[in-house]
């Protein structure tokens, strides 16, 4: 199966104006995509989005991906985001209709715009289907409403969100290669419960997710919210086990900020790991784990930076 964001300008239904440029447009997730041809471009990867939309725009710019308006203008370039769009920031429905949109317009240039399925696509899905709907979890009783609203739900994005929405969420795929990187969004082995080949962990959460099962789909966001398995002693041999297994000779990943992975929160205390105004510095994509992983989560939430980078990294 070959899901994702990378659907063609024919994905676009008229809704009285007539294609993807018109604002008015609606985007159907139904059309199959178009396949995925390494080679075809520079790639570039985006990190943890959040709902800052403005930041997005920004860091798509300075990229030279778009243009002053917004719309694609890398030709061939292939563009993964690693997930996580919303929760958090203030409109995360904005920054899914800007991928939704980039990927048409990507796809009629000859190169594609795709997106990865991250645990707060999960959250968000599970809180819209199942809302107070009870699952057991390891704190008790709890449901999908309660624990998006704990992780920065946003009410505005929940009043936004339409079918289309979630049905493109929901056929994401959740883990690519590319270039011989190894595309997640969290760093968690929990990808090895789900097949021993891409194609068998996108189809089985795929499948996962079209049953529409509270529990399931609560087991599911339990996996991927865990994190931080690639970054102690025991860290090179966690990706090694990916790597060996999906293939591909490095990781990329999304999902735990930069500044937790390095220790530098920029706190009050002023312990040296802070930029300006006490934000934690965060310079770019953070390789780590014997340089077998790239974290791109660059910490946008608190204050960081919203990181679009060009794979194979420099250096």
């Amino acid at each position: 199966m070959t899901q994702g964001a990378g659907q063609g300008p024919e994905a676009w239904r008229d809704a009285g104006q007539g294609g993807p440029d018109q604002p008015d447009a609606v985007y159907s997730p139904t059309v199959p995509d178009l396949p995925v041809i390494d080679g075809a471009g520079p790639l570039y990867v985006v990190g943890d989005v959040h709902g800052y939309l403005d930041e997005l725009r920004s860091a798509l710019r300075a990229a030279g991906l778009t243009d002053e308006n917004d719309s694609w203008a890398a030709g061939t370039a292939r563009l993964w985001f690693l997930g996580d769009f919303t929760d958090r920031g203030p409109d995360g429905v904005g920054v899914i209709d800007l991928v939704m949109r980039l990927s048409a317009e990507a796809a009629a240039a000859g190169g594609y715009c795709k997106a990865l399925l991250g645990n707060h696509e999960l959250l968000l899905i599970g809180a819209s289907r199942f809302g107070d709907a009870p699952v057991d979890s390891a704190a008790g009783t709890a449901s999908f409403q309660a624990a998006w609203l704990l992780n920065g739900g946003q009410r505005t994005d929940m009043e936004r969100l339409r079918d289309h929405h979630i049905q493109w969420m929901s056929r994401l795929d959740s883990m690519a290669l590319a270039d011989g990187h190894l595309l997640l969004h969290s760093d968690t082995t929990a990808y090895l419960d789900y097949g021993d080949t891409i194609d068998d962990v996108n189809d089985a959460i795929w499948q996962a997710l079209q049953r529409n099962d509270v529990e399931e789909t609560w087991d599911l966001f339990r996996k991927f919210t865990k994190r931080f398995a690639f970054r102690d002693e025991a860290g090179p041999q966690a990706v090694r086990e990916l790597l060996d297994t999906y293939g591909g000779r490095r990781v990329v990943h999304g999902h735990s900020p930069i500044p937790y992975l390095t220790g530098e929160t920029g706190g009050a205390d002023g312990d040296g790991g802070e930029g300006v105004n006490g934000a934690p510095r965060v310079d770019g994509p953070h390789v780590y784990a014997d340089a077998l992983a790239v974290a791109m989560d660059g910490g946008v939430t608190m204050a960081g930076k919203l990181l679009v980078a060009r794979l194979p990294l420099e250096g």
